[in-house]
């Protein structure tokens, strides 16, 4: 199904499972199927007795794929309206790996009533010292045709992972090029929605989830022993403790 966000952009939706709402919000260059589907966690919440609701960010799966970079920023997280009204959810629990979780971030501070909990995954103390300069990095990196060219090892890993098949590299860059929209630690004390921030232990890319958590009036962290930003997504351990904090009340 697709939800159509308000500069007229198609957003790629499903829904599958019956009970309590759950949004979720995949990471750079991967797709509601490849970050949620593959790694079984919509089988997992739909069977644990949730409504899963999972789409493709602009620039990613089945969505429209802009390439200017204006096409982002604050309209991603228009989608996110665009997608939960479309599905006829005023509100739900909410969870986000990487970009997902920046956009979590942002939806629970501008739009706190749509927000019932929120898993904050993949994105840890280093949410507060990203520089523009490494997202032009990988923003260049998309633009490359030849991957082994590249010299540094972060940008290389993400332009071979942008570069599988059926995705759009020059779509891609153009997100990355795109400014995020980020919260300073005082400003992220005024959310009141329970948080789960999740790290894998070897994530060097996220960092540490303790301090990032602290930041919210009622957040609270798991780290993911010997797991990396790649390998945390489908980790076990990952799945138990959020199938019981969304179960949680209050």
């Amino acid at each position: 199904m697709f939800a159509l966000s308000n500069d007229g952009t198609r957003i790629a939706y499903a829904v599958e499972g019956e009970g309590s709402p759950v949004l979720l919000i995949h990471g750079f260059a991967s797709s509601r199927e490849q970050n949620w589907g593959s790694t079984g966690w919509i089988d997992r919440l739909a069977r644990g007795g949730f409504r899963v609701v999972s789409f493709d960010c602009r620039g990613h799966g089945h969505s429209d794929k802009p390439h200017d970079p204006d096409a982002y920023g604050p309209h991603m997280l228009e989608d996110i309206l665009a997608v939960m009204d479309a599905a006829g959810i005023p509100d739900a629990c909410v969870m986000g790996y990487s970009m997902g979780a920046m956009l979590t971030i942002a939806l629970l501070m501008q739009h706190p009533e749509r927000v019932r909990r929120a898993v904050v995954a993949g994105v840890g103390q280093n949410y507060f010292s990203e520089q523009q300069s490494w997202r032009e990095m990988i923003a260049g990196a998309m633009l490359t045709d030849d991957p082994s060219l590249l010299l540094d090892d972060e940008a290389r890993r993400f332009r071979i992972f942008g570069g599988q098949k059926g995705k759009d590299r020059l779509a891609l860059s153009a997100c990355m090029k795109s400014p995020r929209q980020k919260y300073r630690p005082e400003d992220l004390k005024s959310a009141r929605a329970p948080v789960l921030v999740v790290v894998g232990e070897n994530d060097t890319l996220a960092g540490s989830p303790l301090q990032l958590s602290r930041c919210f009036a009622k957040g609270r962290a798991l780290i993911l022993p010997n797991k990396d930003h790649m390998t945390a997504v489908g980790d076990p351990g990952y799945k138990r403790a959020v199938l019981d904090f969304f179960r949680e009340n209050g």
